[in-house]
């Protein structure tokens, strides 16, 4: 993880983006009505927790850091989760992607109500807005009749995403090296939720059962999770937080980039490279000299 440091933050949120962008499509092609969803989110968090419980060290961190990271897991995987899945029962996929896309003003947001004491620079707000529309541009299919109750679901789920963002890049946590020693609690929290709503909700007959199943909640578990999760969390404390938002519509452009790619579905192509050329340009304007400082706020 000490290597991440070493890479540009931009560079490393893009690879998570693309290695997110496979777990989309692996879920859609071989768990997606076959794997019952708040299962195989418990079992790829569960994996995750199990991977950092042995390097977890949390001697010199003060205990309400701690259960703050805790919390933070909680919302931005646990609750964004139940929303999400829910939200499938009111719209198509295609909704849920369309209504995804107000996450990164979502962000840019809650960041401003939190630091009260300055104003987010505009060009974060026009970044944000960029983001937006681009990824609109690539997404938008029309909208059902359930479409507010699927709408307030996923913003609830933008929310709790965006919120647990924000509140790890803002948490004090100190070097790269006790970041990876103290995020078992990220994942703690996460589990804790994911287990809530097996109990709540899971349809037991759709339990992982065969090999391919099982390959992919461990890919998911270990890579996408384990591995995603934790350098997209120290990235963003390495990026203003325009940028930060406006890279989580990446994923829109470059899931549909992998599935066209590895498995030969169809795409718009003008809109895609006309929404994607938005969201490039998004991040742009959020970048420059002036961010520095608060960069790593």
């Amino acid at each position: 993880m000490l290597l991440l440091n070493r890479i540009p933050a931009i560079g490393v949120l893009t690879l998570v983006t693309v290695i997110w962008a496979f777990s989309f499509s692996l879920i859609g092609v071989y768990l997606s009505g076959q794997v019952d969803s708040y299962l195989a989110v418990l079992i790829r968090v569960g994996l995750a927790l199990a991977v950092f419980l042995p390097f977890f060290r949390p001697k010199q961190t003060p205990f309400k850091t701690l259960a703050a990271l805790t919390g933070i897991g909680a919302v931005q995987v646990g609750v964004t989760y139940q929303f999400l899945y829910h939200a499938f029962s009111y719209i198509s996929v295609a909704e849920v992607l369309l209504f995804t896309i107000f996450t990164p003003l979502w962000i840019t947001l809650i960041d401003e109500l939190i630091l009260r004491r300055q104003h987010l620079p505009a060009r974060w707000w026009l970044g944000s807005a960029i983001a937006v529309a681009g990824a609109a541009v690539i997404r938008y299919q029309g909208i059902g009749s359930d479409a507010l109750t699927g709408f307030l679901l996923i913003q609830a789920a933008n929310l709790c995403f965006a919120a647990g963002q924000v509140g790890y890049k803002r948490l004090d946590l100190g070097n790269a090296i006790n970041q990876a020693h103290t995020f078992a609690c990220f994942f703690l929290g996460a589990t804790l939720v994911s287990a809530l709503g097996v109990a709540l909700f899971t349809d037991w007959s759709k339990v992982p059962s065969n090999a391919t199943h099982w390959g992919v909640l461990m890919w998911l578990g270990l890579g996408a999770s384990g591995f995603g999760y934790l350098a997209w969390a120290m990235a963003s404390k390495r990026v203003n937080t325009g940028q930060l938002a406006t890279m989580n519509n990446l994923l829109i452009p470059t899931g549909i980039l992998v599935n066209v790619l590895f498995w030969s579905r169809d795409a718009d192509w003008p809109r895609l490279i006309l929404g994607g050329a938005l969201i490039g340009l998004s991040v742009w304007v959020c970048s420059g000299r002036r961010s520095e400082k608060l960069r790593r706020a």
